[in-house]
């Protein structure tokens, strides 16, 4: 007899059962019930099928829909029956690949670009293998087998190459085989709802030198509801989309001169500044200071901070008299050089650098997509020096500033704490102390948070900030990284308390993370009806008629002396046209003006979203503006 326990949503159940039983039927024994839900198991914090034989004790965790691993099952699943209906339907076809993405999943095939009416063939071929309950099998085979089996597949036996392990692990399906590490749900029965959403080009490993496969994007559900949830938060997305709405609002653009970098119009310029100041002024409250770094600096710094081994392949590079230059990818080792040229005490610290530093990352032209994945962007970088004593403080200081910066704009998050990486650089000893001492941090402040193995920064920890939109979608934009890397690689010291040198620790903090990815963010969130601090255009002033234009820019003067955004519309048209037009501008708020508003000195106000304020005197209505502008009401 083993010892086995069950874990399912933090409940725990202990049993013990016979050796050699499949983890389905451990959890059979303990409650058939959690059958239903599982996508998939953790076997001692391996991510397993459920089918895997457990042959000693062992701790098996349930994973569902709702776990972020089970949906990467669930739509890497889903990816293998798509390729086979693709085969099925079109069984010439040479298969690529198909792994899970944030929100479904993909596969590529060397074909003719697909129809829309192709489409509808394979979801009804999907639909069919579903209803065959075919089971996903896993085998262990050696190289040269591996290669016979794919004899007939040039892009499979291109991935056989970059497969360094002796033995290979293939799935089958039916008739289709892939090599796949797996996991994967028990057989396509599991999988309930599929849309296919699109098909498009996409060059084979994403290198423009490949051959263009042609792509098809899908989504998969354990009930047709939330597929049907889904379906509506696309469509409603598809009405937010930041790209659509900074055309209409005259807020950016992208030119063929400056692929993945935004052109930023007055309109966006305004919003980019409020954003900026915002954060500026909390970060002077809470006592940092603001450098600036240069935006190219030599490769040997480069070298220094470990980029050049870690992320050479994402740089830009230059040459200046006859040396290499770096434009910098990140505002770290700049705002370290800064440390370096102070003597600081202990009693200094800690030292908070802060910096809006502009950076420029070789994104794949593939990926590029709008603000929310450029070529440059700006950064509200800081780095906290501080000693090992003062980690934990400074850490909670950090989420207060998250937290007030979120809550302005209504967004509620929660956090994930990522741990060592495969290609991490230091002392393990380090990297364990890190990881406790940001655990603990989010432990006594009781912040909603889960661990993401692996997933931290090669010179540390972190905790990623996932804020949630206003149609349920999450972006991680913040992050807070713990490091003992770079001060030992830059030779950072304070003086103690005994007059010995001792190394100060880094805390790495972005709350916007990129301005420009955090402004795509809102213009989705609000559907570009800003908060009237950040509206590009505060206030419109309408004249009904031409005589009433010179009244109008007196008042469009008084509200622009109050520092007030304010525009007037004195085309001849309709009230309702200007009305109409001032909507679309998404203006917060619309003054209207005639014959009475004329005479009694006041202005007529009315809502964005047609709510009728009535008359009112301007002095009166431009305080109630400051202060819902001073409260950054939403």
């Amino acid at each position: 007899m083993i010892n086995i326990k069950i874990i399912n949503n933090k409940e725990e159940k202990k049993i013990s059962v016979k050796e050699n039983l499949s983890a389905q039927d451990i959890i059979n024994e303990v409650d058939n019930s959690l059958l239903k839900d599982a996508v998939v198991v953790k076997i001692n914090n391996i991510l397993s099928d459920i089918k895997t034989t457990v042959d000693k004790d062992s701790t098996i965790e349930v994973i569902s829909f709702n776990h972020d691993k089970g949906k990467e099952v669930y739509w890497h699943s889903s990816s293998h029956i798509l390729a086979l209906a693709v085969k099925r339907l079109f069984p010439i076809v040479k298969i690529g690949f198909g792994p899970a993405i944030d929100s479904g999943f993909y596969y590529d095939f060397d074909k003719d670009p697909f129809t829309e009416e192709d489409l509808l063939k394979i979801e009804k071929e999907i639909k069919k293998i579903i209803k065959e309950k075919l089971v996903f099998e896993k085998l262990v085979v050696d190289y040269d087998k591996a290669k016979e089996m794919f004899k007939e597949e040039p892009y499979k036996l291109e991935l056989l190459e970059d497969i360094e392990e002796k033995q290979v692990t293939i799935y089958k399906l039916g008739e289709l085989q892939d090599i796949c590490r797996g996991p994967h749900v028990k057989d396509t029965g599991k999988i309930k709802s599929v849309k296919l959403l699109r098909a498009s080009g996409a060059y084979w490993k994403g290198d423009s030198k490949n051959k263009q496969l042609q792509r098809i994007y899908g989504v998969s559900f354990p009930s047709k509801q939330d597929l049907q949830d889904f379906v509506f938060k696309i469509e409603e997305a598809k009405k937010r989309d930041h790209r659509k709405i900074g055309k209409e609002l005259d807020l950016f653009s992208f030119h063929e001169e400056a692929p993945g970098m935004p052109f930023f119009h007055n309109n966006g310029t305004i919003i980019f500044n409020e954003l900026v100041s915002f954060v500026r002024k909390i970060m002077i409250r809470e006592g940092y200071e603001i450098n600036m770094t240069p935006l190219i600096l030599h490769e040997k710094l480069w070298h220094q901070s470990g980029h050049w081994n870690h992320y050479k392949d994402n740089m830009y590079f230059t040459k200046i008299d006859d040396c290499i230059q770096a434009v910098k990818p990140m505002n770290c080792p700049g705002n370290l050089l800064i440390y370096k040229a102070h003597q600081y005490s202990y009693k200094d610290l800690p030292i908070k650098a802060g910096e809006f530093g502009l950076v420029h990352r070789h994104e794949l032209s593939g990926v590029l997509s709008g603000l929310f994945r450029v070529r440059f962007m700006t950064q509200d970088d800081a780095h906290v020096f501080c000693t090992e004593e003062q980690i934990e403080e400074e850490i909670e200081k950090l989420i207060d500033f998250v937290d007030e910066i979120y809550s302005t704009f209504g967004f509620k998050y929660h956090m994930e704490l990522s741990t060592k990486p495969a290609n991490a650089m230091g002392d393990n000893q380090l990297w364990d102390l890190a990881e406790k001492k940001l655990k603990n941090v989010l432990d006594k402040t009781k912040k909603e948070y889960k661990i993401n193995e692996g997933d931290g920064a090669f010179y540390g920890p972190k905790i990623d900030v996932h804020m949630t939109d206003a149609i349920k979608r999450t972006w991680q934009c913040g992050t807070i990284q713990l490091d003992f890397q770079m001060p030992e690689k830059f030779d950072l010291t304070y003086e103690g308390p005994n007059n010995e040198k001792k190394r100060p620790v880094m805390i790495h903090r972005a709350i916007l993370g990129s301005v420009e990815r955090f402004m795509g963010v809102l213009i989705e969130h609000f559907a570009g009806k800003f908060p009237l601090w950040l509206a590009p255009v505060q206030v419109i002033v309408l004249p009904i008629a031409d005589r009433h234009i010179d009244y109008a820019n007196k008042v469009c003067s008084s509200l622009k002396e109050k520092g007030i955004r304010t525009d007037i519309d004195p085309k001849q048209q309709t009230m309702n046209k200007k009305i109409r037009n001032a909507e679309l501008r998404k203006i917060n708020y619309i003054l209207v003006v005639g014959n009475k508003e004329q005479e009694n000195n006041t202005i007529n106000i009315r809502t964005r979203d047609n709510k009728i304020l009535g008359e009112k005197k301007l002095l009166g209505f431009i305080e109630d503006l400051k202060k819902e502008i001073e409260e950054k009401r939403n």
